[in-house]
């Protein structure tokens, strides 16, 4: 029965800051984001992302609210998984086009080939855990 109810909560916390994300999302489409220029890379027309809405907060902090700002930071964990799933595409086709890790690892920062292999698996077992 625990698990069960562990499984509960974990839904309810999950559906929980779903709704945080599409309630912040709302409030800074309506605070100007929903006018923010199409990126060309994507099909559109599309609406912002997480990481553009949390972008348009930074850059509009001055003008913004207390609970305009914690919008913004609930969308945080979206923005994050946003930036991971595209590090993992880069990865992807890094790896793809022959580039060896000590070539990626350099280019990221990793002193070592392992670290960035390391790295690379802890980074796609959250994207897996996500779906």
């Amino acid at each position: 029965m625990e698990r069960k109810h562990d499984l509960d909560r974990t839904r309810s916390a999950d559906q929980a800051q779903g709704q945080r994300e599409r309630d912040a999302q709302d409030r800074l489409m309506e605070l100007g984001a929903d006018r923010l220029e199409p990126r060309p890379w994507r099909p559109g027309p599309v609406p912002p992302t997480a990481v553009d809405l949390t972008q348009y907060a930074l850059w509009r902090s001055a003008d913004l609210t207390r609970d305009d700002l914690l919008s913004a930071l609930a969308l945080l964990p979206a923005a994050r998984a946003e930036v991971e799933g595209v590090e993992i595409g880069l990865l992807f086709a890094a790896r793809n086009e022959g580039l060896t890790w000590t070539q990626i690892a350099e280019a990221m920062g990793f002193h070592s080939p392992q670290a960035c292999q390391q790295y690379v698996t802890r980074l796609s077992a959250r994207q897996d855990k996500r779906t």
